[in-house]
């Protein structure tokens, strides 16, 4: 059945059919672009199509990620990521982020025409060690660690600017009043009424005031899949994976994401406030936040959990054959819509700025 947000321009784009490249064609590319002979295994990946290989470079084995964009994905918002990255390197070396491993002539991308005769934007990135967040045990301390990691990365993007910043991309909280109609069709009663009152929530409290909020480039996917954990310091977040849905909206959305996936819905509706709250004060202490931004924090958890569970169950049901992929976040997303329906947004203003000494 369609519905109103098919019509999003972002729609098209979730909704792309595979579109891989094979592998002698990419063991070709990486020849001809940037003079590596490499034997490639598949990687998974949403959109891009994805090899690793090991190369020797200055006398020492290099992993490396060869990554071919989605023909559907434009052009100009692979570029920012790829400017994104670039700008991190320039700016922040520190941070525990993919490196682009220029091509031979110096280029940081190459676009290339696949077999099928569409282009693909082509890059080659040095792999990233460590442990998949999924794998590591969820602590307090971890959950701090990684918001000061987020703190970090979004002091390091602040001053990036990029064309594709005015583009309507996917996954913008800015924009979940878009997925109403979505919500209008799920056949669950109870959890359709969790929705709809996630979006009341945004709609009242966010919306009007996003506008008025401090804006800079954003990660916007900060969930676990996305990050590496030290597997000799398991309390210690170490990696940065996938800048695939970036863009330029209000800070605080960041954060907003990222304390999406770490709430922590097992206990009690305080046990969730609690872990948002601690998150917070965790990214507060290493880029501190306007009480304005920290009073939107809330809904905007809220919001981004209805997007993860609105927008999963629409994919599944146009993806059929990627349905169990799409929908691995959606019961626990459940879960954490349901803690925080039971918590007062008065009250969880109040606790978010208590934990932030406001």
């Amino acid at each position: 059945m369609s519905t109103d947000f098919d019509q999003l321009p972002e729609a098209a784009v979730l909704c792309a059919a595979a579109a891989p490249v094979p592998i002698t064609w990419a063991q070709q590319m990486l020849q001809r672009h940037w003079a590596l002979d490499l034997a490639l295994e598949p990687v998974s990946g949403e959109r891009d199509s994805n090899f690793s290989g090991t190369a020797v470079m200055g006398g020492v084995p290099t992993k490396l990620l060869f990554k071919s964009s989605h023909p559907d994905e434009p052009a100009l918002v692979t570029d920012y990521q790829t400017q994104a990255l670039l700008h991190l390197q320039r700016h922040a070396p520190g941070l525990p982020v993919q490196r682009l491993q220029p091509a031979a002539r110096g280029e940081p991308a190459v676009t290339a025409t696949a077999p099928d005769g569409r282009p693909r934007v082509l890059r080659l990135l040095r792999w990233l060690h460590g442990l998949p967040m999924p794998q590591a045990p969820r602590t307090d301390a971890l959950r701090a660690s990684v918001a000061g990691l987020l703190a970090r990365l979004d002091l390091a993007l602040a001053g990036l600017q990029h064309p594709a910043a005015a583009l309507q991309l996917p996954w913008d909280i800015q924009r979940a009043h878009g997925v109403a109609s979505l919500v209008a069709q799920m056949p669950d009663p109870g959890r359709r009424a969790l929705a709809e009152g996630a979006l009341r929530l945004f709609r009242a409290q966010a919306l009007p005031h996003l506008a008025a909020l401090p804006r800079q480039a954003i990660h916007n996917d900060f969930n676990v899949h996305n990050l590496l954990v030290d597997p000799q310091r398991p309390a210690v977040a170490s990696g940065i994976l996938d800048f695939g849905d970036m863009l330029a909206a209000p800070r605080i959305n960041d954060l907003a994401v990222a304390a999406a996936y770490q709430l922590d819905a097992e206990g009690d509706a305080d046990r969730a406030l609690g872990t948002v709250a601690a998150f917070a004060a965790a990214y507060h202490a290493q880029a501190p936040l306007q009480p304005a931004e920290l009073d939107l924090l809330w809904p905007l958890v809220n919001a981004r959990l209805l997007m993860v569970v609105a927008i999963s169950g629409w994919r599944a049901q146009r993806q059929p054959e990627i349905a169990p992929y799409l929908l691995r976040n959606n019961p626990i997303s459940w879960a954490r819509l349901a803690a925080c329906a039971d918590v007062p947004p008065d009250r969880a203003r109040e606790a978010i700025r208590a934990a932030c000494k406001l």
